[in-house]
């Protein structure tokens, strides 16, 4: 490893790169906690037809994604491979956004009006985050650096979302996410930060990276970009984490796309303490999670840290319902019962933030197993690939999440209080087993992954020794 690759990244660039996420978790929030709620409750729209719409949106997403990053590993200008991207798309993305919550039609939406402002956005947001996270292989190959840069990824985006969880519950919607009103303020507030942020992170890190790629890739050409993907994709060591992740990216598809019905409907949290104590204690979770990962990954590695923060994440979440279920929950509607909800969900959320942190930075070693066995990185493929299997689980879970409401029969427009007890229940029932059944998964292939910290420090060494030593435009970095 060359001296500059190996030296710790100044503080700045881990922060202008960790701020490039803060789009990704104002649009994950959206779609995830908002979307279903605003089109299902507010808008009209029949639960499966929005979640139908959201789940071939994210599939179409996630095939194009694939394609993104290869153009993006291919883009050879003087301001380098990424930033072209980050400064062209996060303008259309703002404006995409608003429309999305604010579609240009009278009335109740068609299916699709929302299929194609959900395709449009997400298209432009993976035009911003693909080359953004491809760049953090990029700027080191050192094992534990890159857990960093993700943690600061992961901070800004659930740190973001979470942002706009507080202003939606307690100034945008303070008639409740089933109200029309404040929707637009939502909407406009999201489009502005996005594109700021994007822009910020980009120009922020143009002095370290802006400069001609090493080589000159050939042409884009969809024949060669369907070998590199399949070339890439078929690496052993991504397969296993795309089973792990896939499993784990489902089950939180459907935990978000659910959340408003779960915290309202059934647990019966107020307004207040969604809007106040809830971000509070999402966000404190993630903050504990950026101390403390570094250390469980050097101790542990990252396989089995992200594996057994599965198990225990999904544990976590199911003891609530099934205190609840024996009777053994404090009457619901109480702070007793509230904080007590909080504090499971602070302690799950945890795990899962460290699941899906080790999961992503798992990644990053792939990239020089591949570099090894073809003298070629990818970064932008790999994270692409990433992103396929988040977005196409995540639509799965989405859907599965608009099944659940279906065939729990739970009613269009419904206020707190309205829906029948044995309604909630079967809802609660189908949503535990499948929190159950899709942990357990995710966690036992997550513990396969094969590469550990030494394989991946030999591997540099041994690339060290060949002519395929030098990242991409490392050795001019500042």
């Amino acid at each position: 490893m060359s001296a500059e690759t190996a030296k710790p990244l100044p503080l700045r660039i881990k922060l202008f790169n960790g701020s490039g996420a803060i789009a990704f978790g104002i649009k994950d929030n959206g779609f995830s906690v908002f979307l279903l709620t605003y089109y299902n409750l507010v808008l009209g729209m029949e639960a499966w037809l929005v979640s139908l719409a959201l789940v071939i949106a994210l599939i179409v997403d996630a095939f194009i994604d694939p394609f993104l990053g290869n153009l993006s590993d291919r883009t050879y200008t003087a301001w380098g491979r990424r930033l072209p991207w980050l400064y062209a798309a996060p303008i259309p993305l703002a404006f995409a956004w608003y429309f999305l919550w604010m579609p240009p039609v009278d009335g109740t939406p068609s299916f699709w009006t929302l299929l194609t402002l959900a395709i449009i956005v997400r298209l432009l947001l993976s035009a911003c985050e693909v080359p953004s996270i491809a760049l953090v292989p990029e700027l080191t190959r050192d094992y534990e650096e890159r857990t960093t840069l993700f943690r600061f990824r992961f901070l800004f985006g659930w740190g973001s979302g979470l942002v706009i969880l507080w202003l939606a519950y307690g100034v945008f919607l303070i008639n409740g996410p089933q109200s029309a009103e404040g929707y637009d303020s939502y909407a406009l507030y999201g489009s502005v930060v996005m594109a700021i942020a994007v822009l910020v992170s980009a120009a922020g890190q143009h002095k370290w990276i802006a400069r001609y790629p090493k080589d000159r890739p050939d042409p884009f050409g969809f024949k060669s970009a369907f070998h590199e993907i399949r070339e890439a994709f078929s690496e052993k060591a991504f397969l296993i984490f795309a089973a792990g992740a896939l499993a784990a990216y489902v089950s939180q598809g459907m935990t978000f796309a659910l959340s408003n019905y779960l915290y309202i409907f059934v647990w019966q949290l107020s307004l207040s303490q969604l809007s106040y104590i809830y971000p509070i204690v999402l966000f404190l979770s993630v903050v504990l999670v950026f101390y403390a990962l570094a250390g469980l990954h050097s101790r542990f590695g990252k396989a089995k840290t992200g594996a057994v923060a599965t198990i225990l994440s999904m544990t976590l979440w199911l003891v609530p319902y099934g205190l609840f279920h024996i009777g053994w929950w404090p009457e619901l509607g109480t702070n007793a019962a509230a904080f007590t909800l909080f504090g499971f969900i602070f302690l799950s959320n945890a795990a899962g933030v460290a699941a899906v942190i080790s999961a992503t930075s798992m990644v990053a070693e792939v990239i020089e197993q591949f570099e090894q066995r073809t003298g070629r990185r990818a970064e932008g493929s790999f994270y692409a690939g990433n992103w396929l299997v988040q977005k196409s689980a995540t639509g799965v879970g989405i859907l599965l999440a608009g099944v659940m409401l279906s065939v729990s029969q739970f009613p269009t427009g419904s206020a707190p209080g309205d829906v029948a007890a044995n309604i909630l229940a079967a809802l609660a029932a189908m949503y535990c087993a499948a929190i159950f059944v899709l942990g357990v998964a995710s966690a036992f292939w997550l513990n396969r992954f094969p590469i550990d910290r030494a394989e991946h420090e030999a591997r540099l060494a041994a690339l060290n020794d060949t002519s395929q030593s030098d990242l991409d435009g490392s050795n001019t970095l500042p």
